[in-house]
């Protein structure tokens, strides 16, 4: 086939962009206020406070880091809600509930074969290694014969009352079948994925968890080099190990934080971001936590001495990851319909020079979730193939991406995307048809583990992360018309970008023996995503002064169905 001529891009792209009035203050301008104003400095010193506690919602380290950050708010003018007055703008409000199943907390625990004198796992240096939800054992310790259960099927042939079982697969049904049901004293296990690098990192633990049940007993799980020791001893016969586990389960109640900056013009309208406190990581997500606070700060300060003003709301989640965000926004039906968007916060301070990770804005649904291909990647973490049915165009992805791509330019700061994946606070936003997107890290070799700690933290990426997140926020919740024109011109532009990259790809398909029709179908499936986002748009739009965008919206459209229609009918040649 042949390749559409340079020119006639051209001469569709360079079409007259009538545009009269730019916004007041653009991206651009606010990005400009933070790089002075946003360091990272709060962001990295709140990680570095949180990362040192085993977070699990209720118990002692997760509160202490609510109540830090509460302070924190306190301290940079934010009112407590119950004595503001309608004049505060600032305010924060700590919510309370009793939990339906008791806390968790580690002390501490060691588990050691009979024989040897060096422990095969400490919590002094794998402080993942006992499974959440797990009990003490008595004071002096559990010893019994270590046995190998190969799968779900060996467990259903053999006796393991008394014993303590290992394996390397399916945990969580053999635990509830062979420790539950048949008796077994507890469950050892080890199944580190291939992207946390276990033969490099060969003391690494991946945390892991039990079902809440009044019945459990406990999990330890192993690093490589501690399976690889158990292993060689199980080789040579009977094998006996001694655990000793110290924890706390107790009744405890659920604490969420919600602070607000209350918009100057239309208050009813709001940006949300949030930030979970649980996990025991400093990247996972003491990060996020740390980056929003210092956000909220920062916006506040601003605001203060007049540098800076919110028509709209903006609002900060900290809590429990997706119960929190889906429970702000199933509590309040009112409220969730002034929510125009929503942006999660979670593993955002990685140093990727040790982490291996990249930066990475995961994008509301759009066909790359369906054909994944050229550019797009998934993550290690993976995500299921959607459909179009699953599609939600909207600008907010080119949006966002275009501006922490400037940060990055300016930063040096790498900057990359993923397909739809879900898994953290943007999916609640996203189930509620509210636009929502994620920022992270991936991959990274310490996800999870007890590597994730203050050490694989920057502050540089925690700084990058908060202006463009602010930035970007502070543009929306200010946004108008001409805002929305600015932003149409940028989606547009990725439009067409896009469909380039597709009509190439499209293109190196069917000449490989693939039916035209399937690559047409994917072209299409681009170019009505693309116009829906544009379309977009107008939820920006002031009241008084549509025509104009109305306008940008038409011949943005124009061009996108132009380009499209003539990439099909090359394909179809």
């Amino acid at each position: 086939m042949t390749k559409i001529p340079l020119f006639l891009f051209i001469s569709l792209i360079t079409l007259s962009w009538a545009q009269t009035k730019n916004s007041a203050v653009t991206t651009d301008d606010y990005l400009d206020i933070l790089k002075d104003n946003l360091s990272g400095e709060q962001a990295y010193e709140t990680t570095a406070f949180i990362e040192q506690f085993w977070r699990v919602v209720g118990n002692e380290g997760f509160n202490k880091s609510i109540h830090k950050v509460a302070e924190s708010l306190k301290a940079a003018g934010y009112v407590l809600e119950e004595n503001a007055s309608n004049a505060d703008r600032f305010t924060y409000r700590l919510e309370k509930r009793p939990l339906l199943h008791p806390t968790w907390e580690i002390v501490d625990a060691s588990i050691s074969l009979v024989g040897e004198n060096t422990p095969l796992v400490s919590f002094s240096s794998n402080r993942n290694m006992v499974y959440i939800n797990s009990i003490s054992t008595p004071k002096n310790g559990t010893t019994a014969e270590v046995i190998y259960v190969e799968d779900i099927d060996e467990l259903q042939r053999i006796s393991v009352k008394g014993k303590i079982i290992f394996t390397e697969t399916n945990a969580t049904d053999i635990y509830k079948e062979g420790v539950l049901k048949k008796g077994a004293l507890g469950i050892i296990t080890y199944d580190n994925p291939d992207y946390l690098k276990p033969d490099v990192n060969v003391n690494s633990i991946q945390f892991r968890s039990l079902t809440f049940d009044p019945k459990n007993t406990w999990g330890i799980a192993l690093s490589y080099n501690a399976k690889e020791r158990l292993k060689a001893a199980l080789a040579k016969g009977p094998v006996y190990a001694k655990v000793n586990i110290s924890s706390k389960v107790y009744p405890s109640e659920e604490l969420t934080l919600v602070a607000n900056i209350k918009g100057s013009e239309i208050p009813v309208e709001r940006l949300v971001f949030s930030a979970h406190v649980q996990e025991p990581g400093a990247n996972d997500n003491a990060s996020g936590v740390g980056v929003q606070l210092e956000m909220a700060t920062v916006a506040a300060k601003l605001i203060s001495n007049g540098s800076i003003d919110v028509q709209r709301t903006m609002t900060f989640i900290w809590g429990d990851e997706i119960i929190s965000t889906k429970r702000y926004l199933q509590e309040n039906e009112k409220r969730t319909k002034g929510i125009k968007w929503g942006l999660s916060l979670d593993m955002v301070g990685e140093n990727t020079a040790i982490t291996g990770g990249t930066f990475l804005i995961e994008k509301m649904p759009d066909p790359s979730a369906i054909w994944t291909r050229g550019k797009d990647k998934h993550t290690d973490w993976g995500g299921n193939p959607l459909t179009l049915k699953d599609m939600k165009p909207h600008y907010l992805n080119d949006y966002m991406i275009h501006n922490f791509l400037k940060q990055g330019k300016v930063a040096h700061w790498e900057v990359n995307t993923n397909p739809y994946e879900g898994g953290s606070d943007h999916t609640p936003f996203l189930d509620n048809n509210i636009p929502g997107l994620l920022f992270w890290h991936f991959t990274d070799q310490f996800y999870h583990t007890d590597g994730d700690r203050l050490d694989k933290v920057s502050q540089e990426t925690l700084k990058n992360v908060g202006i463009a997140s602010l930035a970007s926020a502070l543009t929306l919740i200010n946004g108008d018309s001409y805002t929305a024109m600015d932003i149409v011109k940028i989606v547009r532009d990725a439009a067409t970008n896009r469909l380039s990259e597709e009509f190439l790809l499209s293109e190196k398909s069917i000449k490989s023996g693939n039916p035209a029709e399937i690559e047409i179908a994917i072209l299409k499936a681009w170019e009505d995503w693309y116009l829906k986002a544009i379309a977009s748009t107008t939820d920006l739009a002031s009241p008084d002064n549509t025509v104009i965008l109305d306008k940008a919206i038409l011949e943005a459209q124009a061009i996108i169905e132009s380009q499209a229609k003539m990439f099909a009918a090359e394909l179809e040649k």
